[in-house]
């Protein structure tokens, strides 16, 4: 079997830097898998509308930075993670080990509300598509919203409470068509694109206030955090001190693999589609495969196109369901008395599923704007969790001090301040 050296020359085993080669498994490309499928979901559905309404120069400096923000902020949440004594400790563990109890809640509290308003985004997103290709492509009456929306949402969460190796399966046996499909998509829309988009220069202000503003739907477009912590757990348990070695390896990979179709796709739906059409999709709340599907003199993209925003919404769910669960858990342990979350597990987790499956469904019945959740909850909260609490981390935990002193470290810091602004300039 061919083994692949780790670019990165820093990993921390013990008190000494050193690097070791690793194997790559047919277990690293499951989990490959998966944490494409967790991002991917967002990325095609949501970013060409808000990315593509600011025109085609700006989108091309976002496809420039989106790929070291994405590598560099997800290994180092999987490098904390990865920090901690126990091999079984999951984010809401490290994060009290690391900073204490009450900085432990504040931060799992945190973490929660960065990842459940996306489990609640999906279900109004998989209700809409699901809807849209009933109307628009089999041609019979909208069903009742709340039959719909029920019936979606407990298949997606069934598939979750059947447990993680049955979630990793399904993911993959999603992902391949997915990719497949997206990559032929984006190539079969490649007559349609209209080059005269690239005459139109933003002056330097437009342009860069353009970037700013998108910088939340780019980070929450390319977010695959809510798998991290479970995925950094499986490769402690299996790896114990080269877990972070192991997962710097599947994170680059995951990211070359987003970055290439993702953006591929994304740059076929802005070229071709007008500023005016991406408004109109951003207006009826839908996914811009369904905008396409509704719109585009094409029986492929009719019918391929809703399938496609079905399968992304779906492998993305698992993803998002799997760290909130997570997330209130914590929360709910760190309340209870030390002896008590044992002999109360099985009833923490009936009230877990019945919360995520009620207040899912009923936003889902509400059909809130997509955009405007990930604008003002989802893309902030996110860069705080994932950008600026691993690199406060770093230089505040003593078994992290081998990763300070990298100009690697200001770039994220940068790109989480200024996602976490932009939402005060668009405001004002």
């Amino acid at each position: 079997m061919q083994r692949e050296p780790i670019e990165n020359q820093d990993v921390l085993i013990g008190t000494q830097d050193i690097a070791i080669p690793i194997v790559w498994t047919a277990k690293d490309t499951t989990w490959m898998l998966s944490l494409f499928g967790t991002a991917v979901g967002a990325g095609i559905l949501f970013l060409p509308i808000n990315a593509g309404m600011g025109g085609f120069w700006p989108l091309l400096l976002m496809a420039v930075l989106i790929g070291p923000m994405t590598y560099l902020a997800h290994r180092g949440l999987s490098r904390f993670i990865c920090s901690s004594s126990s091999r079984n400790s999951d984010i809401t563990d490290v994060v009290t080990e690391h900073f204490g109890r009450r900085a432990g809640k504040a931060i799992t509290l945190l973490y929660f509300f960065a990842i459940y308003p996306i489990v609640l985004i999906y279900g109004v997103g998989i209700t809409n598509t699901v809807d849209s290709f009933i109307v628009h492509q089999l041609g019979f009456a909208s069903p009742p919203r709340w039959l719909l929306s029920g019936v979606l949402i407990l298949g997606m969460m069934s598939v979750m409470m059947a447990g993680e190796q049955f979630m990793l399966k399904v993911t993959q046996m999603l992902v391949y068509p997915l990719v497949a499909i997206l990559a032929f998509m984006s190539l079969y829309l490649i007559p349609d694109w209209k080059i005269d988009a690239l005459m139109v220069v933003p002056s330097t202000g437009d342009f860069l206030t353009t970037v700013w503003l998108t910088l939340p739907v780019l980070i929450f477009a390319f977010n695959h955090s809510p798998a991290i912590s479970q995925f950094s757990v499986s490769l402690k348990r299996e790896h114990g001190q080269h877990a972070a070695n192991k997962a710097d390896a599947i994170l680059r990979n995951t990211t070359l693999m987003l970055v290439g179709f993702v953006m591929l796709f994304v740059f076929s739906c802005v070229l071709s589609l007008s500023p005016v059409q991406l408004a109109e999709a951003k207006a009826h709340n839908l996914p811009i495969l369904s905008y396409l599907a509704n719109t585009h003199q094409s029986d492929f993209v009719s019918y391929f196109g809703p399938i496609i925003a079905f399968v992304a919404i779906i492998s993305s769910f698992f993803g998002h369901y799997m760290g909130a669960t997570e997330g209130l858990k914590g929360i709910i342990v760190k309340q209870l008395k030390a002896d008590e979350p044992q002999t109360m597990s099985k009833k923490i987790d009936k009230f877990i599923i019945g919360f995520m499956f009620f207040t899912i469904w009923g936003v889902a019945m509400i059909n809130p704007s997509i955009l405007g959740m990930i604008e003002s909850l989802g893309g902030p909260i996110i860069a705080a969790i994932l950008y600026l609490m691993p690199m406060y981390a770093i230089y505040k935990v003593p078994a992290l001090k081998a990763y300070r002193g990298r100009l690697s470290n200001l770039f994220i810091i940068l790109a989480g301040v200024l996602s976490i602004t932009a939402i005060s300039l668009s405001l004002f």
